[in-house]
């Protein structure tokens, strides 16, 4: 099990991260980003399990600026709350602060210095975003939305990214991974998958739309993309 961790942002602030160590005394750091329901137990259970194959994962709380704690179910009612609290948040504010995050991580002594960032949906954004804007190593992005919205930023990779898309995903519809396909596709550190078959959230293990085969193929090309950028 993961422990509360405080970590201090640029501007002075103090946001919270749920940090979950692996069995070995130093191993490479591992930002793991939530869907728009936060880093909730689901989120967690994640952040344990990639603990458990050989990283030091760390998830923050994306919406402290906004309302801190707020880690929600997968409700009507906790769908409700996520989207008010994504309406408000600042993507380049909370860009800026995964940055700080990402620092407070490196500098941790459990950590060997490398540091990869990882994230689902909303997640997935801000994986994408971390890539093109912060200093890291690898990234992955699990059915990223609003992608599209900022390929004027591909250009500025910074590391080599995976992304996962599910097939049948009104949120990231086949136009919009067709778009990302187009801008970035070809690039030798971009590796695009799509899933047959899958729905938004195909990776949320006990909850649906969980497709365990899908699941298990993209954690196993995850775990070969971190291990051969993080060793």
């Amino acid at each position: 099990m993961g422990q509360e961790i405080q970590i201090k942002a640029a501007d002075g602030g103090v946001f919270t991260g749920y940090l979950a160590l692996p069995s070995s005394a130093r191993a490479p750091g591992l930002i793991v980003l939530p869907e728009v329901f936060n880093t909730n137990p689901h989120i967690r259970s994640v952040a344990d399990g990639y603990a458990a194959a050989g990283f030091v994962a760390l998830a923050p709380d994306v919406y402290w600026r906004q309302e801190a704690g707020n880690y929600l179910p997968y409700t009507d009612e906790g769908r409700a709350k996520a989207q008010s609290l994504r309406a408000r948040l600042d993507t380049d504010q909370f860009t800026r602060d995964l940055g700080d995050a990402i620092a407070a991580l490196r500098a941790r002594p459990e950590c060997t210095g490398k540091v990869g960032v990882m994230g689902f949906c909303l997640g997935g954004k801000f994986a994408y975003l971390a890539s093109t804007r912060l200093p890291i190593e690898a990234a992955v992005s699990y059915y990223g939305v609003q992608i599209d919205e900022h390929l004027d930023e591909a250009d500025r990779l910074k590391c080599p990214i995976l992304m996962h898309f599910a097939e049948n995903d009104p949120h990231v519809p086949t136009a919009t991974v067709a778009a990302i396909e187009a801008r970035m596709g070809g690039w030798s550190n971009v590796s695009i998958h799509v899933y047959p078959g899958t729905e938004h959230g195909f990776n949320r293990q006990g909850y649906p739309p969980y497709n365990e085969g899908a699941a298990a193929q993209a954690r196993q090309r995850t775990l070969t993309h971190f291990n051969r950028l993080l060793s």
